[in-house]
């Protein structure tokens, strides 16, 4: 069922992990694909435009259904594939309710403070305008909030919603890998996160969908090391 499926990506890309991600949990894993380099702007190419008018990864076709947006091409899966796989969006109404509010809560939160305030900020600023005062304060927000998510680890001692691996970790867990790639390190205030993050890096489908230029190249920059 798998082979009717379509998805163009990006090393490396956040919103592109997350569905790869997905596809590996549903055992979808024969979908075709396309790597897209950005550095071409293939992304912004006629065959990725007829699909996706915002020239975005992740672009992603299921027969003659066209999902994109990353988040929506998960929600497509677990809806339309529930049956197969992990189950990534509980049956049960509490339990759906807190995957749903670690998940959103993920995708808000972590998009903001480490990409967009964070790394948007030392990445697409010069750095003679960069002021020292605004990246210490955008550091301290963004430890602040991994201060909470290691506090729910601490409650529930496994995955970010329970006991169970669900669609709040396939949005989580991107960042956190990547802001480890960036240069962050756990130290001795995060040691539940270091432990998800070890648990989390050594699963099958992470594994298989980790960007495959993160294996062959380390990052040139660590920005995230100062946290």
């Amino acid at each position: 069922m798998s082979e009717k499926m379509f998805l163009y990506w990006g090393s490396g890309s956040i919103p592109c992990w997350r569905p790869m991600i997905v596809l590996e949990e549903k055992g979808l894993q024969n979908y075709k694909h396309k790597l897209i380099q950005f550095s071409q702007k293939e992304h912004k190419s006629e065959e990725v435009l007829k699909l996706n008018p915002r020239g975005q990864m992740p672009t992603f076709k299921d027969g003659d259904i066209v999902v994109n947006e990353s988040n929506a091409v998960c929600d497509y899966l677990e809806s339309t594939y529930k049956d197969k796989g992990t189950q990534l969006i509980p049956a049960d109404t509490a339990q759906r309710a807190q995957v749903l509010q670690r998940m959103h809560e993920a995708f808000n939160n972590m998009q903001q403070k480490m990409l967009v305030d964070v790394l948007f900020y030392l990445f697409r600023t010069k750095a003679e305008e960069r002021s020292e005062e605004t990246i210490a304060e955008k550091l301290k927000a963004l430890r602040e909030e991994l201060t909470i998510w290691e506090g729910y680890l601490d409650k529930t001692k496994a995955f970010l919603a329970g006991p169970n691996f669900t669609m709040a970790d396939v949005y989580f867990y991107p960042f956190i890998a990547f802001a480890v790639r960036l240069g962050f390190q756990f130290g001795d205030k995060f040691p539940n996160l270091k432990n998800y993050y070890e648990k989390l890096s050594a699963r099958p489908s992470i594994v298989a969908s980790t960007p495959p230029h993160w294996k062959e190249e380390p990052a040139k920059d660590q920005p995230l090391k100062a946290l």
